[in-house]
């Protein structure tokens, strides 16, 4: 779980958006954003296809990264 919130919280960054932007975006609470960097909780496959759209980054690369 340790890459899976690095490579989000990184990929955020590199998309050169806040949390707030994000879960605004994705119509979900920051909280939820913040527990997916922090690796509390994942993404659903759809959320994640979603942030791979908002970041510019092909989902593997944030998933797997």
């Amino acid at each position: 779980m340790e890459k899976l919130q690095i490579s989000l919280a990184a990929a955020r960054v590199n998309a050169g958006l806040t949390q707030e932007e994000v879960a605004k975006n994705m119509k979900i609470s920051k909280n939820t954003l913040v527990n997916w960097e922090k690796g509390t909780s994942e993404p659903t496959v759809t959320q994640g296809l979603r942030l791979s759209e908002l970041y510019n980054m092909p989902l593997d690369n944030i998933f797997y990264h």
